[in-house]
Parts: structure tokens; C-alpha cells; sequence
């Protein structure tokens, strides 16, 4: 029988949103691949530092156990396979299980999403992202200079999600753009038992929930929808993750407030946003991810 990552929750993350490879990333971009090369195969025995998404990573895994896999990370990188010895060499220093990955050598990767049938993709890169966006696969690029995860949940995965153009399609906040605050709360009171179109993310969140239904006694999940909108203009969200039969934790309608103090107590092991500064004002309090989706990022 062939092997299958069938039923798995399957992330594929680049190098740089795994590792801290900042440093030898300026060599690249300062000099050529080669230079890079050789300075990664001279670290070959050196772990590289902990990147944004280590922490994600680390207590996804921890779902699996003898018998049931319940998720597959696999190397999806623009490095070349050389570089690919040290990130292999890494994870193992680490203890994370990661046996899969693809090195490019400077190509974009993301088509490689589609036979890995992909629930999620993190990379550094913009373009690979919004390619990966485009063909239909929640990503996120992540912001290397963020803040790491803390430790004080370390048998929870803690994700948090904006709402409109992430979780939910962008209609209303293109009425937003196009109409203000007042429109807006106006058109989302109108229809707020119309359900919102599906974002990028509903069909992470959907693998999310069946992970958490099926939870360990190692680890658990727990989700937050952290967004702008405030009441009435709350009813909708709810109703439509409702209508979708998924749940989430925590809900967070903040009305404009800055989302990063509030991410800060949530302290969850990574963030999704739409908006640019949404997304670097909590990039000092947690990991964060900019998905370039939706009417706001044009492309």
C-alpha cells in the first residue's frame, strides 16, 4: 500500500519561518546561493535558533502519537538541498519528528502544495504566499523579526485568527472601505443571519476542530477570533461560525482597539491577519502572519 497523509493535518512551512536563518539569509541576499551554501554546510552541526513558527510546530506534532498520526509537517523551502542537510539536522536536534521536505533551490515551491494536499503553508516569502493564496491554500507569511511564543501554555496550541478576510470572505470589508463605519455596521446588522462567505482560513479552522475533537492527554487546542468588529456587528461572525458548525474558544470584538495588548494575554503560538498593521502591531507581543488576501492587498 502507498503511504498517505490521508486524514492528517498537513503543514508545510519553509526553513526561515521554522528556524532563524536571518543571518544567513543576509549572506544570500549580500553575496550568491553558493556563499549561502557553504556557510550553512560550515554550521551543518551548529542547531539553528528557534524561527516564528517553532513553537506552532512543535505542539502540533505533539498530537501524534503510536498508531495515529494526526499531523505531517513537511520542509517546503526555497533552499537549495545542500542547506536542506542543516534544517534535517536541526529538527533532530530539536526532537521534532519531521521526516518530509522539498528543496528548491530558489524556485517557488508552492505547487508542491497541492499533492501534499496542504491545510496550511508559512513561509517568509510574499510572492510564494499569495501564490499559494491564489491557488486556494491558507498562508501566511511570517514576520521573522516577531516576538517568540511563551512558554506558559506547553500542553495547549494556542491560534488566533482575524475574522474578515481570513476566516471570513472580504465582503464586508469592502462595504467598510467603501461606505465607513457607519455602512458597514449598517449592512452587517441588515444580514446578520446571512451567514458570511468563507475566508482562506475555514478550511484550517475546520482541520483545527477535528484535531481538537480529537485531543490527546499531551496536548490540546485552543482558538480565538480576534477582530475589529464590535456590536452589532458581532452577530454575524458568531452566526456564521455557527451556520459552519465550528466552534472557537475565545471571541474578541474589539472596535478598532489595537489587537496586540490583547494577543499578548492570549499568548497564543501564532496570529493570522489581513491587515499589514494589525499584523506588525502584535508582531511585538506574539508570532504573527500576514495573509495577503482579500481587498486590502491588492495585488
Amino acid at each position: 500500500m502507498p503511504v498517505s497523509l490521508a486524514g492528517q493535518l498537513v503543514v508545510a512551512i519553509s526553513s526561515r519561518a521554522l528556524f532563524d536563518f536571518e543571518e544567513e539569509n543576509q549572506v544570500f541576499e549580500a553575496s550568491d546561493d553558493r556563499a549561502y551554501m557553504r556557510l550553512q554546510l560550515e554550521r551543518i552541526d551548529r542547531p539553528a535558533k528557534p524561527g516564528v513558527a517553532f513553537s506552532l510546530v512543535h505542539k502540533l506534532l505533539a498530537f501524534n502519537s503510536p498508531g495515529a498520526p494526526r499531523v505531517e509537517v513537511v520542509i517546503l523551502s526555497r533552499n537549495d538541498p545542500v542547506s536542506g542537510l542543516r534544517v534535517f539536522r536541526s529538527c533532530e536536534r530539536y526532537g521534532l519528528p519531521i521526516q518530509r521536505g522539498v528543496f528548491t533551490r530558489g524556485a517557488s515551491p508552492w505547487r508542491y502544495l497541492k499533492p501534499l494536499n496542504a491545510n496550511l503553508f508559512l513561509s517568509a516569502n510574499d510572492a510564494d504566499v499569495r501564490s499559494a493564496l491564489d491557488a486556494g491554500f491558507p498562508a501566511a507569511r511570517v514576520l521573522p523579526h516577531a516576538a517568540r511564543a511563551t512558554d506558559a501554555h506547553p500542553n495547549e496550541v494556542r491560534i488566533a485568527f482575524d475574522g474578515d478576510a481570513v476566516l471570513f470572505s472580504d465582503e464586508a470589508e469592502r462595504v467598510f472601505q467603501a461606505d465607513g463605519l457607519d455602512g458597514f455596521q449598517r449592512h452587517e446588522a441588515e444580514r446578520a443571519a446571512s451567514p458570511l462567505p468563507a475566508g482562506p482560513f475555514k478550511p484550517l479552522l475546520e482541520a483545527l476542530q477535528r484535531l481538537q475533537r480529537e485531543g490527546t492527554e499531551e496536548m490540546r487546542l485552543r482558538t480565538a477570533l480576534v477582530t475589529a468588529r464590535s456590536a452589532p456587528a458581532h452577530e454575524r461572525a458568531i452566526r456564521t461560525l455557527m451556520d459552519w458548525e465550528i466552534e472557537v474558544d475565545e471571541a474578541m470584538f474589539l472596535g478598532g482597539l489595537s489587537k496586540g495588548e490583547f494577543l499578548r494575554e492570549f499568548e497564543p503560538d501564532f496570529f493570522f491577519d489581513d491587515q499589514t498593521g494589525h499584523v506588525e502591531g502584535a508582531a511585538p507581543h506574539v508570532p504573527a502572519g500576514h495573509v495577503a488576501a482579500g481587498v486590502a492587498n491588492p495585488a
